[in-house]
């Protein structure tokens, strides 16, 4: 077949949903949209660590530092997957890695804001990794195959991570005053950097075509943006916590949420590097993984030398 063969062979493979699969004949534009998002999802759980990672020796109560430190392993755990699903796109993790050191490649800007006090632990939980199952959900029906089946298991340790999130806001939400405080200012600082984790409007996302046509995302942006709006709005007064939107209210026209304009020049200047942390993250990230060298070179010589053994035998 021609190249143009193929390419409509691809497509219509792809509106069969029938996924595609690492040996499977792919248009190259295709596996650099997939290396890309793959990678800067799989940055963004190892990099999502670290706000995290602050809070452990400062969690309030022992169950609160075991159900923390099995989130954070979680949330390796992603990583790994989502590298792995990367790989099979012709690219190693190293060149992931350096990407991401080198600035090349991004992870979610939201990771880019300092977690201040434990509330921001359930502020994080709650609309952080709620606004990631909103967004992964759909990614279990995305065209590639290995990323589809990865986030098949991601998506059940993220709805325990959002419901620990919730409930430590919630039980600061009914705690004293000054704890009620600090959940409500909490959710003041991460509401909108949560509403940016989906990405800029439609209209002014480049890689949005493509990702539609293909089937690597099923919802647009602000179609994802607005799940969550209407989602987490009740969640909030539930728990007496007020939405930092002055301009939120329910339009019975549209059965939606309408909510007040996003800073993007906020956002754009996160992605960019300006952002609280991004210059913290990157440097711890750097940090570890130099010092974690001689464990990765240690089970390299370790699965060598149990290699030539088996050949021996």
């Amino acid at each position: 077949m021609d190249e143009q063969q193929k390419l409509e062979a691809f497509q219509a493979k792809i509106d069969a949903e029938i996924k595609i699969e690492p040996k499977d004949w792919m248009p190259e534009e295709y596996r650099k949209h997939l290396q890309r998002q793959i990678s800067q999802h799989a940055h963004s759980e190892v990099i999502g660590m670290q706000p995290e990672g602050n809070w452990v020796l400062r969690a309030p109560t022992l169950r609160a530092k075991v159900v923390l430190l099995a989130k954070i392993q979680d949330e390796a755990g992603h990583g790994q997957y989502l590298y792995a699903a990367g790989e099979t796109l012709g690219k190693s993790r190293d060149e992931f890695i350096e990407e991401l050191q080198t600035e090349k490649a991004k992870y979610s800007s939201i990771f880019n804001y300092p977690t201040l006090t434990w509330a921001d632990m359930g502020a994080v939980g709650w609309l952080v990794d709620g606004a990631a199952i909103v967004n992964q959900v759909s990614l279990q029906r995305t065209s590639y195959g290995p990323y589809a089946r990865a986030m098949v298991r991601i998506c059940k340790e993220e709805s325990f991570h959002q419901r620990q999130g919730y409930e430590i806001i919630a039980h600061m939400a009914k705690g004293t005053p000054e704890q009620k405080a600090m959940a409500q200012d909490a959710l003041n600082r991460l509401w909108w950097p949560s509403l940016m984790m989906f990405g800029p409007h439609d209209a002014d996302s480049p890689n949005l075509g493509n990702g539609v046509k293909w089937k690597i995302k099923r919802e647009t942006n602000d179609e994802l943006r607005q799940k969550f709006i209407d989602k987490t709005v009740h969640q909030a007064e539930v728990i007496g916590l007020t939405i930092p939107d002055s301009d939120l209210k329910w339009n019975e026209e549209t059965g939606h949420y309408d909510y007040g304009k996003i800073d993007w020049d906020e956002f754009w200047n996160v992605v960019k590097g300006n952002g609280p942390c991004n210059k913290q993250r990157l440097e711890h990230h750097k940090r570890a993984h130099n010092n974690g060298k001689w464990v990765r070179e240690a089970a390299l010589a370790y699965a060598q030398k149990q290699k030539a053994k088996q050949m021996v035998a």
